[in-house]
């Protein structure tokens, strides 16, 4: 009885064992950037994209403004203020409107005066020096602002705050996105995240490995509207996921089986007793 005790025991240890082994992180994986030999190779690869800009898409929303020394000069080039009467005030005010452009799906807009500016595949400077060629007709010494307000990407799966995320300026990296949501879960799979870029009326798919400096020479590591990036879950959480599900259908069915029985007895009872 001992024996078989003390030879049982071993085999529980052994299984928790193994359990705990699986179920543990090493440094190495979860460790970004591993074969990176030292900071001026990196530096030096950072500086090679650092001229990226974004280019203007469709269905991406513009601000542009016109100024000049002369306001009344520019003022047919902004578009106009709005006039409200406040409930309860007789007085009307006036606030002024943000200058918002939507380019179509054919990558133009319709700007004042100028009539159709195609404005796909231009840089936001690319989009306000051509703007300013064009007003220098009118106005001495106009300047332009074009800003992209609705730029965002979104960050999915094994982070700790997925979701869609607002980008402010006009340059992020892969590094910017996944730091926006929280970095990557400990169930994360750093070696094989997923980029989902929109080209055209199809989708461009990439794979990249965070534990590689590798990244940084991507022609993907510069994030462009719209992108998605999935990160799956590891072989771990995957396989805790199955025994989870098995778990449950295992207990759905005993509840089924059970609730059968307790019905077949019930009848049985009542039969029993006529």
């Amino acid at each position: 009885m001992s024996k078989l005790f003390f030879r049982d025991s071993k085999f529980l240890v052994l299984i928790f064992a193994l359990t705990l082994f699986a179920s543990c992180k090493t440094p190495h994986s979860i460790t970004y950037f591993q074969n990176t030999k030292n900071d001026t190779e990196i530096r030096s690869i950072i500086s090679d994209s650092s001229s990226y800009e974004i280019t203007i898409r469709p269905a991406d929303l513009l601000t542009i403004t016109v100024s000049s020394i002369d306001p009344n000069a520019v003022a047919i080039f902004n578009l106009p203020a709005t006039t409200y009467l406040t409930p309860g005030n007789t007085e009307l005010s006036t606030t002024p409107v943000m200058q918002t452009y939507l380019v179509d799906t054919h990558g133009n807009i319709d700007f004042p005066v100028l009539g159709r500016i195609k404005a796909s595949g231009l840089t936001r400077i690319e989009l306000a020096d051509y703007i300013k060629e064009k007003v220098k007709v009118y106005v001495k010494e106009p300047l332009v602002n074009v800003q992209i307000i609705n730029f965002k990407i979104s960050v999915l799966g094994e982070v700790n705050a997925p979701g869609t995320k607002s980008v402010s300026g006009e340059r992020i990296t892969i590094l910017d996105a996944i730091s926006l949501a929280g970095d990557l879960t400990i169930n994360g799979m750093r070696n094989n995240a997923l980029l989902i870029r929109e080209n055209g009326m199809k989708k461009d798919f990439y794979r990249f490995d965070l534990t590689s400096s590798d990244l940084f020479s991507s022609p993907y590591f510069y994030l462009k509207q719209n992108d998605i990036i999935y990160i799956e879950p590891n072989e771990a959480k995957q396989n805790s996921s199955k025994i989870d599900s098995r778990k449950q259908f295992n207990i759905s069915v005993a509840s089924t089986i059970t609730s059968v029985v307790a019905t077949i007895a019930s009848l049985c009872i009542a039969l029993f007793i006529k």
